[in-house]
């Protein structure tokens, strides 16, 4: 019998071997070692004789509705928390292990790849890197220097727009949607997602002029893709320690943009009220999250970043952003910025 043909890439710091090329995600050479995942497009876990029985919980219903009035998304628990089986609204069906090791994706003929892919390479990882035990924020990151910078905030408040319009001045994106935060001594490492952004066409006009300027990979989706690494646009490979954070404020009717400087406290508040997929969280992973974002609220400046509501104003926002950047360097060696001694950070509480 021939051997099953694979193919590697790498997003988030993991090695992915998948049964075919997934859209978006750049080939690499594989590993000789065991891959950290398993991936299998097109196949359910019964198609791919995979025994996976036990009782079916639903575990989660998203409060967002699509335009039936059907939740976008369905979760359910099998076997009392060995598997996990997510089924959006519009077709897309994935099936993905406790450990975070096996995920099978398959979708109806109404459905396509490319729309399976965009869940993906968001909710489903999000799911999966949070039960391989890693602390997710939802937000964007960008790369200066040799160092990420990260902007944190709910959905619509305008993380990917300021990371693309960054994008346009040279900067290099690390991540979108996403950021992973690995603790690694006394730093934060993020690690690459994958070279494009996800744009609603609102913030393509506001980058670009126009909401054409950019494609629509999937025929029936709303959203446009920046694709990175080209000749205009960078996406950074290497993963970098976290050095500052930014955290998207309401919006104002007036004045410039601006920064503040938010107290730890708070910081830390703003932090867990942006971290990624909690709702598969016990209590067990929750305690382990608060106690690592303390540790990255207290040693990592945060400011809160107000932007302006007049969309002519998205120039001025990174200009303040840029010149920010350039004193990064000065505030990493400051004492009571980033302290050295791990075992110095005060406690949050």
């Amino acid at each position: 019998m021939a051997k099953e043909v694979v193919v590697a890439h790498s997003v988030f710091g993991l090695s992915v071997e998948s049964n075919f090329a997934v859209p978006g995600l750049p080939i690499v050479e594989s590993s000789k070692d065991s891959p950290d995942v398993q991936l299998y497009l097109g196949i359910s876990p019964h198609a791919h004789n995979e025994t996976i029985s036990g009782p079916e919980i639903l575990s989660y219903t998203s409060s967002f509705l699509d335009e039936s009035g059907e939740p976008v998304l369905r979760m359910w628990s099998i076997d009392h928390g060995a598997f996990f089986h997510l089924i959006y609204s519009d077709g897309p069906q994935f099936w993905l292990d406790r450990e975070g090791t096996r995920v099978w994706a398959a979708w109806p003929d109404t459905s396509s790849l490319e729309n399976a892919v965009s869940y993906l390479l968001g909710p489903v990882l999000g799911v999966l890197l949070r039960y391989r035990g890693v602390t997710c924020l939802h937000a964007s990151a960008v790369a200066v220097d040799d160092c990420a910078v990260a902007f944190v905030g709910p959905p619509g408040a305008g993380k990917s727009t300021t990371a693309a319009a960054l994008a346009q001045r040279g900067y290099a994106i690390l991540s979108d949607d996403i950021v992973t935060l690995e603790e690694e001594g006394c730093t934060f490492q993020v690690k690459p997602a994958y070279p494009h952004l996800w744009l609603w066409p609102e913030s393509v006009e506001l980058v670009y002029g126009t909401s054409d300027a950019l494609p629509r990979p999937i025929p029936n989706g709303d959203k446009r893709r920046l694709s990175l690494a080209n000749e205009k646009t960078q996406f950074e490979k290497r993963a970098l320690p976290l050095s500052r954070i930014y955290l998207l404020g309401e919006r104002r009717a007036d004045g410039a943009p601006h920064l503040e400087a938010v107290p730890v406290q708070t910081a830390l508040m703003s932090l867990v009220a942006n971290t990624y997929a909690t709702n598969i969280l016990d209590r067990e992973m929750r305690a382990k999250e608060f106690a690592l974002l303390g540790r990255l609220a207290s040693s990592t400046p945060i400011r809160r970043l107000h932007a302006q509501q007049n969309p002519a104003r998205l120039t001025e926002l990174c200009d303040l952003l840029s010149r920010d950047f350039e004193s990064c360097d000065v505030e990493k060696s400051t004492p009571g910025d980033k302290l050295t001694d791990c075992a110095a950070v005060p406690s949050p509480h």
